[in-house]
């Protein structure tokens, strides 16, 4: 029996695996596509087309973002979790869970949370309505069912009654104002008019 020289080995070795390996290859590739799951891209399409139809019908901002400075320097930053333009974006918009602070000079905020709000660029006004609260940081906490804030000036008024609690106690007026002092500019006053009666409790 003849005997097989290495060299004769190695090159049967090699072109065994040049038939051998590319047949193992093919085999992994056909059991992969037959494994794999089917994905069918129309699963998708209908959410998308329902969330791109409503912001089309309704277009609006997620988590908007609102920051100027007034004529006497105070500095206004309005945030929401929601806000839809009105048909003339010029005008302004409605605002979901509208939050507000102003920081005037003299080192005092006063934070505004309120349900709703409405922007009116033609009136200058912040207008915030359902179950509105003014905290205040010398102290004041107050309650409204409506509230205005200027956005050219520190102005900040309620047009109907209100219900604050402060160092002096609790105080109830059919209005509150608070703004720039006249008689002293770059000091701020908070002023309660109509009816207004105080529950004497000071804190301690």
């Amino acid at each position: 029996m003849a005997a097989y020289a290495p060299g004769n080995l190695h090159s049967r070795l090699v072109t065994w695996l040049k038939v051998v390996l590319p047949l193992v290859a093919l085999a992994i590739l056909s059991t992969l596509f037959l494994v794999s799951r089917r994905i069918d891209p129309a699963d998708a399409i209908p959410y998308a087309t329902v969330d791109v139809a409503d912001r089309i019908r309704e277009p609006r901002m997620t988590a908007p973002v609102y920051a100027g400075r007034t004529r006497d320097g105070a500095d206004l930053t309005i945030t929401a979790d929601a806000a839809r333009p009105n048909a003339d974006e010029r005008t302004g918009g409605t605002a979901a869970a509208p939050q507000a602070v102003l920081q005037t000079p003299d080192g005092t905020t006063t934070r505004m949370v309120a349900r709703q709000g409405e922007l009116d660029n033609g009136a200058g006004l912040l207008r915030l309505s359902g179950a509105v609260v003014i905290t205040t940081s010398s102290g004041y906490i107050a309650n409204s069912e409506a509230m205005t804030a200027a956005l050219d000036r520190s102005e900040i008024i309620s047009p109907g009654a209100i219900t604050a609690t402060g160092p002096l106690g609790t105080i109830t007026a059919g209005q509150m104002i608070l703004t720039e002092d006249p008689a002293a500019p770059g000091e701020y006053v908070l002023v309660f008019k109509n009816r207004v009666k105080l529950l004497y409790a000071p804190a301690k």
